[in-house]
């Protein structure tokens, strides 16, 4: 893909984010707000990839990604609004919203992604031979039991899916180093991972590890660790 094409989808993402920033300020959206700021290129190189068949699962930042997917915009900002033609019909906000027509959901609960990515990449397995599933987590998340038995779970049974870490350095308000031993790359290869550590401010470095994630993933050969570091300019 054309490096200017990833980029007016750098640009579009950021556009929601500023947007959805706006009406929070207006107090418009109730409650937290977690903005995807500085996570573009992430989700645009990964977006690239993903075919019909796909599923998606992810974290408390989902607008990025829901918005190159394809999700109606009107709808996701009316869901925001807490409005009843919202996407979830003004009961998910801006951390749990699902569309079934393009397989993605997002969930609030630290490291959740990770086993609703196994069971997307589980049933695609059976149903779509084929497809491909992918599950966004932070590094806040790295010590979460559930993430952990996923990723054991996800190389013992090779599931075609593909966990991307975002690295943005803190867990809510807590430097992540302060908290978290070793190395999340080697953490990943121990358990059997292909793995990958990448700037994830360089999106054409996300399309072609994403790319070939997704080509390992389709063909058989397993699951990929992508540990994207990202900046975090809004706060959590």
């Amino acid at each position: 893909m054309e490096l200017l094409e990833l980029y007016r989808r750098m640009a579009l993402a950021r556009a929601v984010e500023l947007a959805l920033a706006d009406l929070w300020e207006q107090g418009l959206i109730s409650g937290e707000m977690h903005l995807g700021t500085g996570e573009e290129a992430i989700a645009a190189g990964i977006a690239a990839h993903v075919q019909d068949g796909d599923a998606v699962a992810l974290d408390h930042r989902p607008t990025p990604m829901m918005t190159l997917l394809g999700v109606d915009l009107p709808s996701m900002f009316r869901e925001m609004l807490g409005r009843e033609d919202g996407l979830c019909r003004g009961r998910g906000g801006h951390m749990h919203l699902f569309s079934p027509e393009h397989r993605v959901a997002s969930s609030g609960i630290v490291g959740a992604a990770a086993p609703l990515a196994n069971g997307f990449a589980l049933a695609g397995s059976m149903l779509r031979p084929g497809s491909v599933a992918v599950g966004f987590f932070g590094e806040g998340a790295a010590n979460q039991g559930m993430l952990l038995e996923s990723m054991n779970l996800a190389v013992a049974w090779q599931l075609p899916v593909i966990f991307v870490c975002k690295d943005n350095g803190w867990a809510i308000t807590t430097r992540s180093a302060e908290v978290t031993a070793g190395d999340l790359v080697v953490r990943a290869e121990a358990f059997g991972f292909t793995t990958e550590a990448l700037d994830g401010t360089d999106v054409d470095a996300m399309w072609q590890a994403a790319g070939a994630a997704f080509e390992r993933a389709r063909s058989g050969k397993g699951p990929t660790f992508l540990h994207a570091t990202c900046p975090r300019p809004d706060g959590h």
